[in-house]
């Protein structure tokens, strides 16, 4: 049987692994960086922290939980779930925790991969799959004087807990899926909260509630019920990602209800002008609150539109020289999203380097493997992120079509695998083609390369994904026999 190594035990590094132990995959070892699973769910602990999709559909097919707390799960309860999973199949016995990886090289002779870790440790596999993900890695913002300032900042990925925020003038910096959950968690608290916006955000109303006992009974005890549950959720998301590239006017009917949204949650015109997106919905990632407004209109909230110029010791100054004091700062600005894989080093066939295949933007077959690169396969990797639905089904598709890879492997030993270039080229000129109508070309987000090449999303349903991925062709790949 081929071993596998597996970088990050995140949802993607879970999924692939419990997916290669139900088809009799066993040497299977995952390398985890940090000292505890989940991936972002361990990472991001700002207050609020919460996932945007309903539990139902934001947990694995084959693993069901009737008693969520809530219809949108937050992170200490998403975190746990992660690690429920991890412990019925036995995982925890395979990850090893503070195990760094910085490098990894593909030895033609022997067909394997050296994978070395930050400690020094070098491990080999047959087979190399990368689940770090796209949101591992916080992004500061460029800003000059960024270290000049004298009082406690952090990235919202970053939380420092041990600064307290009461009674304090904050400054937060970014208005994306993370500000809008802790913004409002923060707002009772603070003294002054100036809250910096570039670009004004479209937010939806978030249809959440708390799931009572009956709730969690019932779904506990009628057959069929929680995967019907799911099926909606997965129906009305599907529904919508139509919108981004079949029927547009699915779009423009969640345009109205964001705007819908706004002119119920804010009267003042003067902050209403301000929060007032003027880009196409579906160009940024959507986001959902209900309390993200409400804690803008507040009397100790002041939404600043005016662009950052400096950060100086005392606070944040703007384009027209006007020093905003603060405290705190919190840089609420996002991931590294279109770095993939960086800044591990990946050398594959001939020594080649995988920085410098995706220095124009990074590609792959399926989103899930590299021409010159045999025998390796990432999960969430270049052009699988959604603008609507569950990453969990886009992850589960991934780890079903790698297992396959790794079967065919096991009915072939002496040979690597490798996606054939024209096929991964064809691909993603296809791809590159339909990306082309969707609303994401229209602003600047991290989905898209300076360039202005799409890398990170997909462009339809992940029903149309699941279909692509549900079997390898052999004809898409070379099998080749290892020297003797």
């Amino acid at each position: 049987m081929p071993s596998v190594i597996v970088i990050g035990a995140g949802f993607g590094g879970i999924g692939m692994a419990v997916e290669l132990q139900r088809n009799g995959f066993r040497e299977v070892t995952i390398l985890e960086r940090a000292a505890d699973l989940g991936g972002v769910w361990r990472e991001n602990t700002y207050p609020g922290a919460a996932c945007d999709v309903p539990s139902p559909l934001y947990s694995f097919s084959r693993e069901p939980k009737p008693k969520w707390r809530q219809r949108y799960s937050g992170r200490d309860d998403i975190l746990a779930y992660a690690r429920g999973v991890a412990e019925r199949h036995g995982l925890l016995e395979s990850i090893v925790f503070g195990a760094d990886v910085t490098a990894a090289e593909f030895d033609e002779t022997s067909g394997q991969w050296t994978v070395t870790t930050a400690d020094g440790v070098a491990r080999t596999a047959d087979v190399l799959v990368s689940a770090v993900g796209q949101l591992s890695r916080p992004a500061m913002p460029d800003i000059p004087g960024i270290d000049s300032f004298e009082g406690a900042s952090f990235h919202s990925a970053l939380w420092d807990h041990e600064v307290k925020l009461a009674g304090k003038r904050v400054a937060c910096i970014g208005t994306g899926a993370s500000a809008i959950q802790y913004i409002p968690e923060i707002q009772p608290d603070v003294a002054e909260l100036t809250l910096f916006q570039r670009t004004a955000a479209w937010v939806l109303p978030k249809f959440d509630t708390d799931y009572k006992p009956v709730h969690q009974r019932v779904l506990l005890h009628v057959p069929g019920l929680p995967a019907a549950e799911r099926f909606s959720w997965w129906a009305i998301a599907e529904f919508v990602a139509l919108g981004l590239v079949e029927f547009p006017g699915i779009v423009r009917g969640v345009s109205r209800m964001a705007q819908n949204h706004l002119e119920e949650q804010v009267t003042d015109p003067e902050l209403l002008a301000k929060l007032t997106p003027d880009y196409p919905i579906g160009c940024k990632r959507g986001l959902f609150s209900n309390d993200y407004y409400p804690a803008l209109t507040q009397p100790n909230v002041h939404v600043e539109t005016t662009a950052i110029s400096d950060i100086v010791p005392d606070g944040v100054r703007t384009a027209d020289r006007v020093v905003h004091e603060a405290d705190v700062i919190i840089y609420g600005t996002g991931f590294k999203g279109t770095e993939f894989l960086w800044p591990m080093r990946i050398r594959g066939r001939g020594g080649r380097d995988l920085s410098d295949v995706w220095a124009e933007g990074a590609h792959a077959f399926l989103g899930i493997t590299v021409p010159e690169f045999p025998n390796l396969f990432l999960v969430y990797g270049p052009n699988t992120n959604l603008g609507v639905g569950s990453i969990i089904y886009m992850l589960e598709s991934q780890a079903r079509y790698i297992r396959q890879a790794v079967q065919l492997l096991a009915e072939n030993p002496g040979h690597t695998l490798e996606v054939k270039a024209d096929n991964e080229y064809a691909y993603n000129s296809a791809l590159q083609h339909r990306l082309a109508r969707t609303p994401w070309n229209f602003c600047t987000s991290w989905y898209r390369t300076a360039s202005g090449r799409i890398t990170n999303n997909w462009p339809g349903t992940t029903r149309s994904y699941r279909r692509r991925t549900a079997t390898l062709h052999r004809y898409d790949y070379a099998l080749t026999p290892l020297p003797r």
